[in-house]
């Protein structure tokens, strides 16, 4: 159980490793087979199931020989062996003519993470103190391994992709963290009412002329949205809540969405429409109230608008790959504003989690 469990380990982390993987760089000096392709990896995963927390040296020789059984040439063992030396995971003895290697203490320390965190999963997780943090990252192609190596650590240190350059782990800053995922929710559900109206009007609805159904609904639309937004803007000032007037709006918009998902005819959409544009409008009155609220520190200002903006331009683009998979699959504009209700459904839950701004 355990030496498996550490090469479970070893496979999870050793990607972490520049040593580890060339994946994209022709390696000459192996033997065909998958096996073959990747000798310093085959090498780890071996040492460290079979020699995890050992300290006694083993010949270099009989390395050679072991990674002979699994396919390896002696050229490309002695390579792996030369590889992981440069890197810091092992260390080379010399004892007259013979040659002797051992895991180095960074290689062990390495394992024994991996290990802890392996055995650990299942029990009883550590009290989590509602903070989240945010990376977000833009490296350009020609530093592509270096943009490799940093989304490699991120995943090490806990950290999960909302999308290539943003990332997000529950530690510092949690208002601002649910106001950002608040943000890109209510955008998400707008985007996905809202730009498939046309194919909607043609092949769902079956409106007799989806063009000039589309500018009727996107003029409700619009008046709705300026209508609630310059109203409700003024009694969230005057009353100096944001929060009340951001779930509303999320509420709104799901009825809206789920006025289309059980019927969506051209009835229903007109119904809809000013629905939509009075939530999202509403949302518009006190989001950004709130988002400027919860940011963490002046001197980040920047960065942390930067970070607003990807919330509102993100769904741009996840918005019609979700609607690409739903519409594909399952051909059913129903389950499309089914989606949208259920994404601003979970916004009015999220900027509930808010608490430094009432």
């Amino acid at each position: 159980m355990i030496p498996n469990a550490v090469s479970a380990a070893v496979s999870s982390i050793d990607s972490f490793f520049d040593a580890l993987q060339d994946e994209d760089v022709p390696q000459p000096w192996t033997t065909p087979g998958p096996v073959a392709q990747r000798p310093p990896r085959l090498l780890l995963t071996l040492l460290g199931d079979y020699w995890w927390q050992r300290t006694e040296s083993l010949p270099s020789a009989a390395i050679v020989g072991l990674l002979a059984e699994f396919g390896v040439s002696d050229s490309a063992a002695r390579a792996a062996l030369s590889r992981l030396t440069r890197n810091g995971l092992l260390v080379t003895l010399r004892n007259g003519r013979r040659t002797y290697v051992q895991l180095s203490s960074r290689a062990a320390d390495v394992l024994d993470d991996g290990a802890r965190r392996i055995f650990s999963f299942g029990g009883r997780p550590s009290p989590w103190d509602g903070m989240w943090s945010l990376v977000a990252f833009s490296i350009p192609e020609e530093h592509r391994s270096a943009r490799d190596e940093l989304r490699k650590a991120l995943r090490w240190l806990g950290f999960a992709p909302l999308y290539d350059g943003l990332w997000v782990s529950p530690r510092a800053y949690p208002d601002f963290a649910w106001g950002w995922v608040t943000h890109f929710l209510v955008n998400l559900g707008n985007d996905l009412g809202t730009l498939y109206l046309l194919y909607f009007l043609s092949r769902g609805a079956h409106y007799h002329d989806p063009q000039t159904g589309l500018l009727i609904l996107m003029a409700l639309y619009a008046v709705a949205l300026l209508a609630a937004g310059s109203v409700l803007g003024t009694l969230s000032d005057r009353s100096g809540k944001r929060k009340p007037f951001i779930i509303a709006s999320a509420v709104v918009m799901a009825l809206a969405a789920t006025l289309l998902a059980v019927s969506p005819t051209w009835h229903f959409a007109l119904v809809a429409a000013p629905l939509l544009g009075a939530g999202f409008g509403t949302y518009w009155s006190a989001a950004p109230a709130l988002l400027t609220q919860v940011l963490p520190a002046a001197v980040d200002r920047g960065k942390d608008v930067g970070l607003i903006n990807m919330a509102y331009n993100a769904p741009l683009v996840v918005a019609p790959l979700a609607a690409g998979v739903v519409l594909g699959l399952m051909n059913s504009y129903s389950a499309l504003f089914a989606l949208a209700g259920v994404v601003t459904i979970v916004a009015a839950w999220t900027v509930s989690r808010v608490r430094s701004v009432p």
